[in-house]
């Protein structure tokens, strides 16, 4: 795999989840006290995050370094899943659990 790809996979997953939490390159550039330049590199994957700023990145993207390098859920990821599993009711979790259904189906898995 080529250095270039490694760089665009992480910064596709770190630009998918700060919008997954809502929040501008700005907001978690300031969060992280890093520049918006160095945020939007990394989203680009123009370039590499340094180990203390992955830390950061990672905190407050809530998600482990595992997942922002590979892609691969880990446990913590798994947990924030199920804690908001365990608020829907039943029918709600029949209804998410038909769209994971779907989703793998679809990912032929």
């Amino acid at each position: 795999m080529e250095k270039d790809d490694v760089l665009k996979g992480i910064g596709q997953r770190i630009s998918r989840r700060r919008r997954q939490l809502r929040m501008t390159q700005e907001e978690l550039a300031a969060r992280m006290d890093v520049s918006t330049q160095m945020i939007s590199y990394a989203e680009q994957g123009r370039k590499a995050i340094r180990p203390e700023n992955l830390i950061k990145l990672c905190a407050e993207l809530e998600v482990s370094a595992d997942y922002i390098l590979t892609g691969r859920a880990t446990e913590p990821e798994y947990q924030r899943i199920a804690a908001k599993l365990s608020r829907l009711s039943e029918g709600e979790l029949t209804q998410v659990e038909q769209i994971i259904d779907a989703c793998v189906a679809l990912a032929g898995k």
